[in-house]
């Protein structure tokens, strides 16, 4: 297929006009509809990542989307709702339920320039398009010396949502940020997901996008600033959403939320805690991290992907690097249990973390807790 529109390019077709060409005899065309909030101080995920799409597909011709329900649907959430009818089958392309072939298709669309916006219905189905997203995507623009870029976005619902089993609760966000030439964002708020999604269209090199399914119908207050078109954030720049001086936790995603929630609690009992919102986990904002634990002498990483080699490990050893001999306690890890999700809901609330492991964990930190070696 992607031979195929080489060679219409090269004969003077429109990329975007042929691409959708293409792919448009496998999907009929039905009518679509419009509609996100226009509250000014309110803003749900949903409307933050579709109002995003939509001021950047309209900004600029070269961005479209594509992936599986995404136009005729109008999207597994409702995140491209409106966007067909207002774009058309050229920019907004159902695909086949085959991950390897859209995703090399959107691969190679960026090759020649265009900014596909690739849409999983769970990251755990990225796993068939890996070899694209890390073989061509990924090394691309290393191993051609600087003369490819692959101004790409992977985006989709990452990580654990509810009853779903084993195979479609598990948080990339440790297997991505581990390869070079990927970046890694994982939006909390609307302002995040508005921020970010626009700072990764934009951006000349792919970008892994990992939204959560359970944060789509929250609603988050939101600035003229952030509702202005031309609002970007920078990739790279973690966000203290919470000022404290006695403990420093991060979290991204989902677990900002439940960070939040647990610094309430510990407030309580006279423990003032920090919270960052990572926002970016590869680049990752170490200068922050460390500067926060500077401050507070303890640190709590939350994540809910599993232990081993995570995110929470790769911010351990960058304080135990550049911070420890400010560290006045260990450093205390939450994550998801070391076990594939479990579909009971009993035992799936126990493979995840809550706020009160984040409490407790704070507490142990500060030694308003016993330590759980001495407890065991």
């Amino acid at each position: 297929m992607f031979s195929i529109l080489k060679q219409k390019v090269l004969n003077g077709g429109s990329p975007v006009m042929i691409l959708g060409q293409t792919v448009q005899r496998i999907r009929p065309a039905v009518d679509a509809y419009r509609g996100y909030s226009s509250a000014a101080k309110e803003m749900t995920v949903r409307e933050a990542l579709n109002s995003a799409l939509d001021e950047e597909m309209s900004a600029d011709p070269k961005v479209f989307i594509m992936g599986e329900e995404v136009g005729e649907y109008q999207g597994a959430y409702k995140i491209s709702k409106g966007l067909l009818e207002k774009y058309g089958p050229e920019r907004v392309l159902d695909t086949p339920i085959t991950e390897a072939g859209f995703t090399g298709i959107g691969v190679g669309a960026a090759y020649y320039g265009l900014k596909p916006v690739v849409e999983f219905m769970t990251f755990n189905f990225s796993m068939q398009a890996i070899d694209h997203i890390i073989n061509s995507a990924a090394k691309s623009n290393y191993m051609s010396a600087g003369r490819i870029s692959v101004p790409i976005v992977f985006r989709g619902p990452n990580g654990a949502a509810a009853g779903v089993g084993a195979q479609h609760s598990q948080c990339y966000a440790g297997w991505y940020a581990s390869c070079p030439g990927l970046k890694v964002l994982t939006p909390y708020s609307s302002e995040d997901a508005r921020g970010l999604l626009k700072a990764a269209i934009r951006d000349p090199d792919p970008v892994i996008f990992l939204e959560n399914e359970l944060l789509y119908g929250e609603s988050f207050p939101v600035s003229a600033e952030v509702l202005d078109s031309s609002f970007c954030l920078p990739i790279g720049k973690a966000k203290i959403e919470r000022e404290g001086k006695d403990v420093t936790i991060t979290a991204f995603s989902k677990m900002v939320g439940l960070a939040l929630k647990a610094a309430e609690i510990l407030a309580k009992d006279g423990i003032s805690a920090e919270i960052i919102n990572l926002r970016s986990i590869r680049p990752l904002d170490r200068a922050t991290i460390n500067a926060s634990v500077r401050k507070t002498n303890r640190l709590v990483t939350v994540e809910e992907g599993f232990p081993q080699h995570g995110v929470g490990a790769e911010i351990c050893t960058s304080v135990i690097e550049e911070s420890f001999g400010y560290l006045d306690a260990p450093v205390e890890r939450i994550a998801g249990a070391d076990v594939p999700m479990p579909y009971a809901a009993n035992l799936e609330r126990s493979a995840v973390p809550q706020i009160e492991d984040i409490v407790r964990a704070a507490k142990r930190a500060c030694y308003r807790a016993v330590p759980m070696a001495a407890a065991s």
